[in-house]
């Protein structure tokens, strides 16, 4: 037997465990202290081995001549050349642009530092975008525009416990990351503020000293009304304003208007309820401090990137940025939400957080790569963008997916089947035959996170170890070796390498100097260190836990207020859609599905959460089979009735694919900034299923 120490398969907090591997093979999961978890894993921890031995896995590559026949099993030479030879082809005569990638959150640094290196050297397209932009890009937008970086928390997650007051906005960490709540229940424990903004009392909202229960669509009208009450009251810090902000008179002129009345009358939060919520916040600065945290509750919304503005507007007129266990913080989602986009899958980035379109870092980055600066391409359409043109006059003609369920995750669900169906060629690298790998022409099976070494960077930008505990079965390929073996048959091998570590060490060389700076942090020192926080701009550097304290990263080391106005969510309700929908995800169930779906003991039914009232208006009972339906399609889940909802709002989960696919109603309108869909309001109507 082997014991493996490493971190869970799921979500940015990475909790810590250890592996133990019998002598055939079977993988039993332990805990592992860590300053994230303490200790703890929830379900979807405890149960990550159960998919590493399970029958759905894919052990071979799979073909078809087309989309009618069934697949076939295929060697991997010939899988390989099938796809270098259609990828050349399309190429040639059609142009280098008509091929296209995607990534995703979930591949390791290496992975996801590769695959960008893969599109722009080998492939040398523009078209490489990844499935965070459905997940992180409006949080990353709003904070590079205030503070120069993006790190998902500026500080290390154990500072939360020790803070005053939290104000979570679009969160329900209970369910998508138990552990993260020992952190939130320590303020609590100590006398300070929880406050939860929420169209639902969820679980996390169960915990809160206070809930402000949000109408959808109108969280950036709330920020502007704490942010006007925390200046009318005589509650902002004017010194840290004038030393350390710019732009603040501009912001407050958009504040101004939202007097709490008004804010109260468009997002139904009770005027008591936000006068409470600064109060709250302002004694928290003023004594152990004050955090405002969004999710994507804020954040997947056509305006989510001034949401979030907005919200870091609040705090910088509080003064907490840069303050001990204070500021402004983003709970990042996917397993590596963090370094998967800092290291160039990004459309608009190159490794290190580097701009494409800046020419100092092109040539940097095409120094270390051993290329011309001129041969790389610019930048590229964003993920539900770049989808849209999929199989269109002058759009991409070849796909090829890695890390990412396209096919159940992006909104206006059936488009988006058409546009796949519309490909010459789709090709999806996968564990598992997932809803968008059914739909491909070749599928090529990977490894899992326990059979793969390689590092992650978790919520909190601290970069750790992922450690291979067990073997892949038989016929299974790292994705660094598929797009080496893919390089090499399309002319260029001689610049990629499928060992993790040398990847990684070329990953190192090209963000050095760049904002997210990996330079010091090696294999060695994060195993010895056990995690390191970037930057981190040499071996003798220390690592940065904690951003701000002496200024920040811009022109002129201040952080900038950005004036925001409020509008309506795109679509909003009328008389034939008299309903909002919001979406999310449960404790049983993480992102598409795709792998805790198929664990027996993480089994869950799609179902829509509907207040009573609503019901009742709606000839509606609990346990009743219900159709939801937007303009752009329809979903089924069952009824389950709950107080804990508006009574003008339903909630249905993401996690399944076909008819229970809530992602076919969702709407695509993209954040101007962004680019980031509008996932979390749409008006829809409620149709009773009848047997």
């Amino acid at each position: 037997m082997g014991t493996t120490a490493t971190h869970c398969a799921y979500c940015a907090l990475q909790c810590a465990m250890t592996l133990t591997a019998d002598a055939v093979g079977r993988v039993t999961v332990g805990p592992r202290d860590f300053p994230t978890n303490r200790g703890g894993l929830c379900q979807k921890g405890w149960t990550a081995a159960e998919l590493l031995s399970s029958p759905h896995r894919l052990t071979t590559p799979l073909l078809r001549v087309d989309r009618s026949a069934s697949f076939r099993e295929a060697s991997w030479d010939e899988a390989l050349d099938v796809v270098a030879a259609r990828l050349t082809a399309t190429q040639r005569d059609h142009g280098r642009d008509t091929v296209a990638v995607l990534g995703g959150g979930g591949l390791t640094n290496e992975k996801a530092y590769q695959l960008g290196k893969f599109a722009r050297v080998a492939l040398r397209t523009k078209n490489i975008d990844y499935n965070g932009r459905y997940c992180m890009s409006s949080a990353a937008a709003a904070s590079n525009r205030a503070f120069g970086i993006d790190r998902g928390l500026p500080f290390p997650l154990p500072d939360l416990a020790e803070t005053g007051a939290v104000l979570l906005a679009g969160g329900n960490v209970a369910e998508t990351m138990p552990p993260f709540v020992r952190h939130l229940a320590a303020v609590v424990d100590r006398g300070g503020a929880l406050i939860v903004a929420d169209p639902r009392h969820t679980a996390t909202a169960e915990r809160a000293t206070l809930h402000l229960p949000v109408l959808p669509g109108t969280d950036l009208a709330l920020a502007l009304g704490l942010l006007h009450i925390a200046v009318a009251d005589g509650h902002a810090d004017r010194a840290y304003i004038h030393d350390r902000t710019t732009g603040f008179d501009a912001a407050w002129r958009a504040a101004a208007q939202w007097w709490p009345e008004r804010v109260e009358r468009v997002t139904g939060v009770s005027v008591q309820a936000q006068r409470a919520t600064v109060a709250q916040l302002a004694a928290g600065a003023r004594g152990r401090g004050a955090v405002v945290l969004t999710a994507r509750g804020a954040e997947q919304q056509s305006k989510g990137t001034d949401t979030v503005s907005a919200l870091i507007n609040l705090t910088l007129a509080l003064g907490l940025p840069g303050k001990p266990s204070s500021g402004f913080g983003c709970i990042t989602g996917q397993g590596n939400g963090q370094g998967g986009r800092e290291h160039g899958q990004k459309a608009d980035q190159l490794p290190g957080y580097r701009r494409i379109d800046d020419p100092a870092a092109r040539a940097h980055v095409a120094a270390v790569w051993g290329v011309d600066p001129d041969d790389l391409p610019g930048p590229g359409p964003s993920a539900y963008e770049l989808i849209e043109r999929l199989g269109t006059d002058g759009g991409p003609r070849a796909l090829l997916v890695h890390g990412t369920n396209l096919a159940v995750s992006s909104p206006r669900g059936r488009f988006v089947a058409d546009r796949l169906a519309a490909l010459d060629l789709l090709v999806v690298s996968d564990v598992v035959l997932s809803e968008t790998a059914a739909l491909a022409d070749v599928v090529l099976p990977v490894t899992q996170w326990a059979e793969e070494d390689g590092t992650m960077t978790n919520l909190e930008g601290r970069v750790i170890r992922r450690r291979r505990a067990v073997a892949p079965p038989p016929g299974v390929r790292t994705e660094l070796s598929v797009l080496a073996a893919l390089a090499e048959r399309l002319g260029r091998g001689d610049r990629f390498s499928d060992d993790p570590e040398t990847v990684y060490d070329e990953l190192r060389r090209a963000s050095a100097g760049g904002v997210a700076d990996y330079a010091g942090i090696g294999w060695d020192r994060i195993d010895a260190e056990g995690g390191v926080f970037w930057p981190c701009p040499s071996v003798a550097h220390p690592g940065t836990p904690r951003l701000f304290a002496d200024g920040f990263p811009t022109p002129d080391g201040r952080a900038r207020f950005v004036a925001v106005e409020h509008r309506p969510p795109a679509e909003d309700v009328d008389a034939e859609h008299p309903v909002y929908l919001t979406t999310g995800r449960i404790l049983q169930q993480y992102q598409s599905g795709a792998q805790t779906r198929r664990i027996a003991a993480l089994a869950a039914e799609p179902h829509v959460e509907i207040h009573p009232d609503l019901a009742l208006r709606s000839g509606l009972a609990d346990g009743d089979l219900v159709r939801v339906v937007s303009r752009r399609g329809d979903a089924v889940g069952r009824v389950r009735l709950t107080t804990t909802i508006r009574p003008d709002t339903v909630f249905m989960p993401f996690h399944w694919g076909g008819e229970q696919a809530v992602n076919r109603v969702t709407n695509p309108a993209l954040d101007p900034v962004s680019r980031m869909p509008e996932f979390k309001v749409c008006a829809v109507r409620l149709e009773r299923v009848v047997a």
